[in-house]
């Protein structure tokens, strides 16, 4: 089994053990390019009336899409209790009402078509199987419904792919090691975004979990890029 690979199998716990540095460290060392980025996300969504977020952590996406008014209900799902525990204290002090559920995305415990939409941000990268994951992503959606997801992508221009390698590589595992005090959690990050799939690859797989309509667009010359198919 690929490194990588192993590392997925416990995903859940990894999170775990930086949740409490998690935000501070995603903002910091991301400029605060990271907010934008969900800004984007969630203005690419269609209005849904009830929405799964899937991987919702500690749910700025989610607060980002109720506060946009793009969904009038929320349910989250993560492998990380530590994760949601940080989230729903977010969403209480915000007064929002969000149902967090602890449960693997690959196998979730909703009923066929019960979802008006459903969104990840940065979790795609992390299911053992991503085909999988798409697929009970189609699964609990309704006909119809949007599926709109945020990722990591790889930047095609040389020498912003050099200076992403080294950033990558060298810069956020440090700090990331520093701050969290977890020696595996930011090196993961770095080893996950270059064995992933990204642009039409990913969108392919989007296509053969039965969606339609597949686009995409990159941000920030590439670094991450939004998702979204139909139903």
């Amino acid at each position: 089994m690929q490194p990588v690979l192993e590392e997925k199998q416990h995903i859940g716990q990894l999170f775990d053990r930086i949740a409490s540095t998690y935000d501070g460290l995603n903002h910091g060392l991301s400029l605060n390019i990271d907010r934008r980025w969900r800004r984007k996300t969630v203005a690419r969504m269609v209005p849904a009336k009830h929405v799964l977020d899937v991987a919702i952590g500690t749910a700025d996406l989610t607060i980002e899409m109720l506060r946009r008014g793009k969904a009038e209900q929320v349910t989250g799902i993560d492998l990380s209790d530590q994760m949601m525990a940080i989230g729903e204290k977010k969403c209480e002090a915000k007064h929002l009402s969000v149902e967090f559920v602890l449960g693997n995305a690959q196998h979730m415990p909703f009923d066929d078509a019960s979802f008006d939409g459903v969104t990840c941000a940065f979790g795609c990268r992390n299911f053992s199987d991503l085909d999988e994951g798409l697929r009970e992503m189609y699964r609990v959606l309704k006909p119809g419904g949007q599926v709109t997801i945020l990722e990591f992508s790889y930047p095609t221009r040389r020498y912003i792919r050099v200076l992403y390698d080294f950033y990558f590589t060298h810069v956020l595992p440090t700090i990331g090691r520093i701050v969290s005090r977890d020696k595996t959690a930011y090196t993961y990050l770095n080893k996950s975004v270059k064995s992933f799939c990204w642009g039409e690859a990913f969108a392919q797989h989007l296509h053969d979990a039965g969606f339609s309509n597949e686009h995409f667009e990159t941000l920030t010359l590439g670094i991450a890029t939004i998702y979204t198919a139909i139903k």
